[in-house]
This record gives structure tokens, C-alpha cells and sequence, in this order.
């Protein structure tokens, strides 16, 4: 009898990435006393990269990620589909 086939989906991959990198973001915009929340809020809504510090990298970071892609992680995340 063969192995039922792994299902794999490569949102489950892109969401990690985003997640550790919005992790990373977070805590640098923590350390400069920032409040992160606000600080990743404007930039998702301007995608002005001056919401985010250049502190450990996190605005090279932030760039690597596709806003569309933010989103929609985001929304899979918090909507747990």
C-alpha cells in the first residue's frame, strides 16, 4: 500500500518567512522605543520605508516583502485559514 501524499503549500512557506521577518522588524523598532504596532501600520498603508528603523537591518528587512504578500499573510493568519 503506497504513502498518502504530503500536502504542501507554499503559502505555509512564504507565511513563515514573513512572520519571522515582521518578528525581526518588531523587535528592533522595540529596542529604538518605538511603538511597533503603529510603526508597521504606516508602513503597510504608505509603504514609506521611513516607518521603519534601519536599527539590526529591520527596514532592508521589510523590504525583501511584497506588501500584497504581507497582507494577505496577515489576513490567513488572523483569520486561521
Amino acid at each position: 500500500m503506497s504513502e498518502p501524499t504530503a500536502i504542501f503549500s507554499i503559502h505555509d512557506e512564504k507565511d513563515e518567512q514573513i512572520r519571522e521577518i515582521l518578528q525581526q522588524v518588531y523587535a528592533a523598532l522595540k529596542e529604538k522605543g518605538y511603538n511597533p504596532v503603529n510603526q508597521l501600520v504606516g508602513y503597510i498603508l504608505s509603504e514609506d520605508p521611513t516607518y521603519i528603523t534601519t536599527h539590526n537591518g529591520a527596514r532592508s528587512l521589510i523590504r525583501k516583502v511584497d506588501r500584497d504578500d504581507l497582507l494577505q499573510a496577515l489576513l490567513r493568519n488572523y483569520l486561521d485559514v
